[in-house]
């Protein structure tokens, strides 16, 4: 009886899964098929890792559905009623209320600093992300100032060779120029210390790009590709968490799999494939026909007919570099270059609990406002000397959901490196230090700020009965992880769209002179092999689906 063909799946993560729930689910094919899913950690879920926190749900991976629209993991999510749950869970309450905009020595900005700031940098990434053009931005009453920046800077890149090689960052900051140069001769501020307008209207700038590299990973938006910019897409509608967690959509497409077929602790270290023609490998018993050979870190192997990897980029930039050889031969030129080419960055979060007087529950009046921060840059002079530089680039400070004790905030790049290696104590003393740093500078001030308790400084053991105690402190390690070393992918200065789609071809590909007997024995899913939902758990998803139809396909085909 002729041997089944052996797909072996790489990667128990959102794209593994999904392939490995459509190939077995389909009509017939888990009689045509032997279906093994390799993962290297003890848990499934790759980049999602629902985990608790202080009584309540987090996500220390994936967090948001970006846009319920359309989205196959929202739909999946209410297939299984994964949206309702009694226990409180992160940003169950949305973006809930106003956050507070506090520049650093205390000065709450007011709507008329904040806002049209704000309003610009929306604008310029509509126009970077194709959602306004020229043509469609109107140019009457304030829109006219943002509209006008925007344009200036679109026209400021053409006339500078279009925009080949140019980035998001530098489209930001000459949209910021512009609109400077449109709005000149305008009165100071008074009332906010040392800070002058422009430079509190840059700060905010800045807050907008702190948040913009984690939407992106892209530690640094100079390296962020303009042109593919407008090629990412979202999904229409809200954007909302999971109420059971995102971990609950893994567990529903593993729920179909056979014990057995999901193996953890399968660290890979080898694919040996044959791009070449084909040759039988020795086996105990004699010789095996399948052209793939697994190798695994405990020294054991496994042969396959077809083996769809669903590692990261950034395993991928590690296991195809210079000095590795997780793939022999070597994949061929034209994707290692797109993997060199496309942009992998690092996203951390930083979990903390917080209490306004020692242990005791904080109640409504002492609940701690949703931040958004705004600092003087690194090297200014005016800046709170121990407010340490890894917080400088965070963007807010958060309850994860209204009144809760939990408070949030987003490290990427460097910063977010930086995190993973600082001790707890290290990591209370920043934020406490920080969060004095933000206290207003005189009574006067403080009789205006936000009502919530006194914030101590330092370590968070001195604190006094009276000010607000860090407790517990829980935070990603993505970067450091060696199965994902980061977060996801971008479109970096350099790389396009078409590295995407270069991700995504198998090998060999079918047709070619070198497929005739083995073809399609190497298939890449994963968010980074998505052309316009890349670094999301949906793209993922698309790209797990796209894998296991084309061996579908190509099995009904050839009349398997």
């Amino acid at each position: 009886m002729a041997k089944k063909p052996r797909i072996v799946i790489i990667g128990a993560g959102m794209a593994g899964l999904t392939a490995a729930n459509k190939l077995y689910t389909s009509t017939g094919s888990d009689h045509l098929f032997e279906l093994v899913v390799v993962e290297g950690g003890d848990r499934i879920g790759g980049r999602i890792n629902t985990s608790e926190f202080c009584g309540d749900r987090i996500e220390m991976g994936a967090t948001w559905i970006h846009g319920i629209g359309g989205s196959p993991v929202h739909q999946i999510a209410r297939e299984i009623h994964a949206l309702e749950s009694d226990k409180p869970w992160e940003c169950m309450d949305g973006f809930s209320g106003e956050p507070k905009t506090i520049a650093e020595g205390g000065f709450e900005l007011n709507a008329s600093i904040v806002d049209p700031i704000s309003t610009l940098f929306k604008n310029l990434m509509d126009f970077a992300q194709g959602k306004l053009t020229e043509d469609s931005a109107g140019s009457g009453g304030d829109a006219c100032y943002y509209n006008f920046a925007a344009k200036a800077a679109l026209k400021d890149c053409t006339s500078n060779g279009g925009f080949g090689n140019q980035s998001v960052g530098a489209f930001l900051r000459r949209g910021l120029g512009a609109y400077w140069d449109s709005c000149k001769d305008r009165e100071e501020l008074n009332g906010y210390g040392k800070w002058s307008r422009k430079l509190l209207e840059e700060a905010v700038f800045a807050m907008h790009e702190n948040t913009q590299r984690t939407y992106t990973s892209a530690g640094d938006l100079f390296n962020l590709d303009y042109e593919a910019e407008s090629e990412y897409r979202m999904f229409p509608g809200e954007e909302i968490t999971i109420s059971k967690g995102y971990l609950s959509i893994i567990e529903h497409l593993a729920s179909v799999l056979p014990p057995g077929v999901i193996q953890l602790g399968r660290k890979v270290t080898r694919i040996e494939w044959q791009p070449e023609g084909h040759k039988s490998i020795q086996v105990p018993n004699g010789y095996d026909s399948r052209p793939v050979k697994i190798e695994f870190c405990d020294g054991s192997s496994m042969l396959a007919d077809h083996v769809i990897v669903t590692v990261s980029l950034g395993v991928l930039k590690s296991g195809t570099g210079q000095d590795s050889g997780m793939f022999n031969p070597p994949l061929p030129t034209f994707k290692t270059e797109a993997i060199s080419r496309l942009g992998y960055g690092v996203v951390n979060k930083l979990f903390l609990q917080w209490s306004p007087n020692g242990n005791r529950p904080a109640n409504d009046k002492e609940k701690f406002p949703s931040l958004q921060i705004v600092f003087h840059p690194p090297e200014s002079e005016l800046r709170h000397e121990k407010i340490p530089g890894w917080m400088r680039r965070t963007a807010s400070l958060s309850p994860i959901y209204n009144n809760s004790s939990v408070l949030l905030s987003w490290f990427a790049g460097k910063e977010a490196l930086e995190l993973e290696t600082l001790s707890d104590e290290e990591i209370i003393n920043g934020v406490s230090a920080t969060v004095s740093g933000l206290l207003p500078v005189s009574k006067h001030h403080k009789e205006d700020k936000y009502n919530s308790p006194e914030f101590c400084n330092g370590n968070v053991e001195s604190c006094d009965d009276n000010g607000v105690r860090f407790g517990k402190v829980l935070k990603s390690k993505w970067g450091s992880d060696p199965l994902f070393l980061g977060s996801y992918s971008y479109v970096a200065v350099g790389s396009s769209g078409a590295d995407l789609d270069t991700m995504a071809e198998p090998l060999p590909k079918l047709g070619s002179t070198d497929s005739d007997h083995h073809p399609l024995q190497i298939l890449f899913a994963g968010e980074a092999t998505h052309r316009t939902h890349y670094s999301t758990t949906h793209g993922a998803y698309f790209s797990g689906l796209r894998e296991a139809n084309r061996l579908l396909k190509h099995y009904r085909c050839v009349g398997v």
